[in-house]
């Protein structure tokens, strides 16, 4: 029998029995009620079509997943949100984490452990109950998991900080073995350098427990300017940041808005330019500091203020229900007179590339550039 024979629904039907027998969660198979809500992605423009899903409700339901995937030769992929995927997973396992959803903040260590499936709002919503902050990502419906394994790049605290992977302090992962490791500095050091950065290639991680940092406010938000003017909001914007503290972080975006309910009235379906600031300081200081990137052109519409950390998804304003989208990104070493150029030609108000959304520079530096105390494969 070849694998793609064990895999035909009459087989499936009789190893799956066994597999659903043994594990907390549920075991789905293509036309199985509950079976395309588990495999929808936030992202529209793909879609999973796995042979078998579990939903996992713990560890060893995960363990049950890899040893029947193991059994049959068929790779894993693991899912929570979907943001990312791109893979259809034909003939594959997909472990749902979405119900391992804990979320434990220690405020006295400034920690929090939260399950595979966890979102950002879950912890950004727990950790503002104690003062304290996570570094996120710019939305909110984001898993940790993905996020942090893959790097972790927030666009909050990160110039000061690093990398969301350089405050991992211990990772719960599942392994092709069937194992569950304890993975940190001092138990799998190999393993533990890998996985913050590495991805999902090494094992199925079931909890992480990183660093929290005691911010309760921040003063942040979005400038929004004629598009038509791109050309001086980038150059005062490039011109700016290089002279910037470390917990100021922003960002410039050239944005072609659709005609969606959601967009606020003076933005929806126009061309404009938004510059993104994220602050961790007062806001006297902050409001003071971007001062003349208000004066780049005139001001649309202007929502940067002082807020409560738990805010800080208003800052980017990202869509938080599925959409279908492609994305990709590139890290520059510099950012010369002629890049400026380019991009204004290339996504500038003459330009004709009425299908893209947006094309956003993030400004780095500070301690994403820095070797963090553990290093890691970031």
């Amino acid at each position: 029998m070849t694998l793609h024979d064990s895999f035909s629904p009459a087989v499936l039907r009789e190893d799956v029995a066994g597999l659903a027998a043994s594990v907390a969660g549920s075991v789905l198979l293509p036309g199985d009620v509950g079976y395309d809500e588990e495999r929808a992605l936030f992202n529209l423009n793909h879609e999973l079509a796995p042979a078998v899903i579990v939903v996992a409700a713990g560890v060893a339901d995960v363990q049950a997943a890899v040893g029947f995937a193991g059994g049959l030769g068929r790779p894993v992929l693991v899912k929570t949100t979907g943001h990312q995927m791109v893979s259809p997973a034909r003939d594959a396992v997909v472990i749902s984490t979405r119900r391992m959803d804990e979320v434990v903040i220690d405020s006295v260590n400034r920690t929090a452990r939260v399950g595979a499936g966890v979102l950002w709002s879950a912890v950004i919503a727990a950790a503002a109950e104690v003062g304290l902050a996570p570094l996120n990502g710019s939305n909110p419906t984001v898993g940790v998991s993905g996020y942090t394994l893959g790097g972790g790049l927030s666009p909050t605290l990160g110039r000061s900080h690093g990398y969301a992977a350089d405050h991992v302090r211990s990772l719960e992962v599942v392994t092709a073995d069937g194992k569950l490791r304890h993975v940190d500095a001092e138990s799998e050091p190999e393993l533990f350098w890998a996985l913050r950065g590495g991805k999902g290639n090494f094992g199925v991680v079931t909890a992480l427990e990183f660093d929290l940092f005691p911010v309760a406010r921040i003063y942040g938000g979005a400038i929004y300017l004629p598009g038509e003017r791109m050309a001086d909001v980038l150059r005062t914007w490039t011109a700016w940041y290089a002279d910037t503290p470390e917990t100021m972080i922003s960002s410039f975006a050239a944005l072609r808005l659709p005609e969606l309910p959601f967009i606020p009235e003076p933005l929806r379906g126009t061309f404009t330019v938004s510059l993104r600031i994220a602050y961790n300081g007062t806001a006297a200081d902050g409001e003071r500091l971007i001062a003349p990137l208000r004066t780049a052109a005139p001001v649309v519409l202007d929502t940067v203020r002082d807020m409560p950390y738990a805010e800080v998804a208003s800052i980017h304003d990202e869509p938080t229900e599925p959409v279908p989208y492609y994305e990709r990104g590139v890290m520059l070493r510099e950012f010369p007179r002629q890049a400026e150029d380019k991009l204004v030609e290339l996504v500038g108000p003459d330009a004709d590339c009425a299908g893209l959304w947006i094309a956003e520079l993030r400004a780095l530096g500070g301690a994403w550039d820095r070797e963090p105390a553990v290093p890691n494969a970031v």
